[in-house]
């Protein structure tokens, strides 16, 4: 059964991990260097659906239609469904849910909710769940007029601002699965250094992502050097290079085993995405398509993987709010035994 050690991390005692994964995206996900790796791309960003938050949904459908092809199970199969998206009521998420007859606990962490997701899933398998359905997503197009301007208005970007992933991933989490396994889960603090640019997303969630690394290196006695690869979510090049630096300060250091989600989904040179990816779909999709097979194939051994989230709502910027951010960490394995 898991247990906690240290202040905030959770070991996974059983042989929980991930059975299978899916990944979906549109056609700039597609053109990107991870493109090979989605299941599912489609060059309409609708879906075929009339509006974009529908199409945010039949990309969450699509994710979990995938993920459970591939495990060969059937939705009534799934004990619980943990999902989230960026829009209002995480109307993508319920929406995908409903009619499932599956027991649904909605999550909104903003960009973090895919390991928010997964990380629940684990404690939920290693404590009286069989499989559960960890998914998250979010769109361009959807984003950019709940959160920003509507599409027609053209406003010019800064190069800290970063282009939110039309995409989404979902993983299935079982006790029962063999590789890649759950090792422990390090759920973070909201932490908020004074950040009120939401063209600056990646500076806001920044101290979360140092702050969740740190104690978990705290908690488990580890260091950066103890693992094949550290990935954040969404930080872009802006927040990461400050996630960095705020580490440093902490006597953490990385040797070419670090990268970020949102500098690993788009070419920032050639796809004209400024400081890179964000959205929930960006961490779930680079994960779910990328990272969880590489781990499964044995390419990598032992990785640590953070979906980073700006805590931030339409309302609170009009309301001049600072930015608040959190982040959540997932430590994978190829192996059985332990690690810590």
């Amino acid at each position: 059964m898991a247990h906690k050690i240290g202040k905030q991390t959770i070991i996974i005692d059983s042989d929980v991990g991930i059975l299978s994964s899916a990944a979906v995206g549109s056609k700039k996900e597609g053109e990107g260097p991870l493109g090979p790796d989605f299941d599912i791309i489609s060059d309409d960003s609708r879906f075929s659906e009339k509006t974009w938050e529908k199409a945010e949904s039949k990309m969450q459908e699509l994710a979990c239609w995938k993920a459970l092809k591939k495990a060969g199970l059937e939705m009534s199969d799934m004990d619980f469904i943990f999902s989230g998206d960026l829009l209002n009521q995480c109307i993508a998420s319920s929406f995908n849910a409903r009619g499932s007859g599956i027991p649904y606990i909605g999550l909104y962490g903003a960009c973090s909710t895919f390991a928010e997701g997964v990380g629940l899933s684990a404690v939920f398998a290693d404590s009286f769940a069989k499989n559960c359905l960890a998914v998250a997503s979010s769109h361009f197009c959807s984003a950019e007029r709940q959160y920003r301007f509507p599409l027609e208005y053209g406003g010019q970007r800064p190069p800290s601002a970063q282009w939110t992933a039309t995409a989404a991933g979902a993983a299935i989490v079982s006790r029962n699965a063999c590789s890649p396994l759950i090792k422990a889960v390090t759920f973070g603090t909201v932490e908020d250094l004074g950040i009120n640019d939401q063209n600056n997303m990646g500076a806001a969630m920044a101290p979360a992502a140092a702050a969740t690394l740190s104690q978990f290196f705290k908690d488990t006695y580890t260091d950066p050097s103890d693992y094949d690869l550290v990935v954040t979510g969404d930080l872009g090049f802006v927040g990461s290079n400050l996630m960095l630096k705020l580490l440093e300060k902490e006597g953490f250091f990385f040797k070419n085993n670090y990268n970020d989600c949102g500098l690993m989904l788009y070419d920032r040179e050639k796809q004209q995405v400024d400081s890179g990816a964000s959205g929930c779909g960006c961490s779930a999709s680079v994960l779910s398509g990328h990272i969880l097979p590489k781990l499964r194939d044995g390419v990598l051994k032992s990785v640590l993987a953070l979906s980073t989230g700006a805590l931030m709502s339409p309302t609170s910027v009009q309301q001049g709010e600072t930015i608040p951010g959190v982040a959540h960490l997932v430590c994978f394995s190829s192996e059985k035994g332990g690690i810590f």
